[in-house]
């Protein structure tokens, strides 16, 4: 691992935050990202630039900006692994995370950091617009489904709010959490490569007895692109499967069994007419050969909960209500689905 830092500080008495940036690709918003980041007010921030597969020049270049710590060794290990590698490297007390592409305004840190000052809270969550319009929400938190959906909250809605709201999980576009807390949960699970993750450690959060808020007055403007490709279904179908299945209790597997298995034959149906179907057995393949890490992962995480499942899982959602997905007769799932799980939530 390379690593290039700057480690003559001078103390601050202000509260340090590493804010862990991942360089993939050829990312325009690159520079403009770290220099919001260290042109941050009412905090003491430094930068940890993890080059993950950067294709320009643009790492070295920042590598040179005090306050700016370069590592990785410039293989893409995924967004998982890649944040583990920076919060490694990371020296504050509140660790960040913040897109490549994905530019905060100069009081933002300083705006999760005062909501973390509350112990009931674990992770805070900055409200992400889009950078391309701006009156336009990108996200005021993520969806989490009673079936291990997720998806972005507030899509392209203007930003109402004044006050912090709790949300099932945080966008990791731009983040902030205690290095006690990531630690407390070891991070990410890097299996999950890319997408999910920020899901997983909101509802372990959760299920730990701390919230998780998204601040409307934290903006940080991101450059957002839905894209639509059989990788991205691959890992989004493939960690939902391993997310429910470490993450819920055996009781509540159980009673949702019947609408995941419906979930399952509705995605195998989806992804052959839409020609992705060797991408979602494939994903069938990866959970059987890595059954024994699922495991031990769920062995942890059923460890873990200090909260049980019935009232963490008052967070989720049981409608499907994204705008980037609209399935035929959603009104008529979403009616099916809600009276289903009202019926049997009281068991979980």
């Amino acid at each position: 691992m390379s690593e290039t830092s700057h480690k003559s500080r001078v103390p601050s008495g202000l509260p340090r935050v590493s804010a862990v940036v991942l360089a993939w690709g050829a990312e325009p918003l690159l520079r403009r990202s770290v220099e919001a980041l260290l042109a941050s007010v009412k905090v003491d921030v430094d930068v940890v630039l993890v080059d993950n597969g950067c294709t320009t020049d643009d790492v070295a270049a920042l590598g040179d900006l005090p306050g700016v710590t370069v590592v990785g060794d410039g293989r893409n290990v995924g967004f998982s692994a890649g944040c583990n590698v920076g919060v490694a490297a990371a020296a504050g007390e509140y660790v960040a995370l913040v897109n490549g592409d994905a530019v905060v305004e100069s009081t933002a840190l300083a705006r999760l950091v005062d909501e973390l000052a509350d112990p009931g809270i674990g992770i805070a969550a900055g409200a992400v617009r889009l950078a391309d319009e701006p009156d336009l929400l990108n996200s005021r938190g993520n969806e989490v489904h009673v079936l291990g959906l997720s998806w972005i909250g507030g899509f392209r809605e203007r930003e109402t709010r004044t006050e912090p709201t709790e949300t099932a999980g945080a966008m990791g576009a731009c983040l902030v959490t205690r290095r006690a807390h990531w630690d407390r949960l070891e991070g990410f699970d890097p299996h999950y490569f890319a997408y999910h993750e920020d899901a997983d450690l909101s509802i372990r959060t959760w299920r730990i007895g701390l919230r998780v808020v998204n601040v409307p007055d934290a903006v940080a403007l991101h450059r957002y692109e839905f894209s639509r490709n059989s990788f991205k279904f691959y890992l989004v179908e493939r960690n939902r499967m391993m997310f429910v299945a470490t993450t819920w209790g055996t009781r509540s597997l159980v009673l949702l069994g019947p609408p995941l298995l419906a979930l399952e034959l509705a995605m195998l149906v989806l992804a052959a007419r839409q020609g992705w179907l060797a991408d979602k057995l494939r994903g069938y393949r990866w959970l059987w050969q890595h059954r024994d890490h699922l495991r031990r992962r769920r062995a942890r995480l059923q460890a873990e909960r200090t909260v049980p499942d019935r009232v963490w899982m008052r967070v989720l959602t049981d409608r499907l209500d994204t705008p980037l997905i609209d399935p035929p007769g959603r009104t008529a799932l979403n009616a099916v689905l809600s009276a289903y799980w009202r019926t049997v939530r009281r068991w979980v």
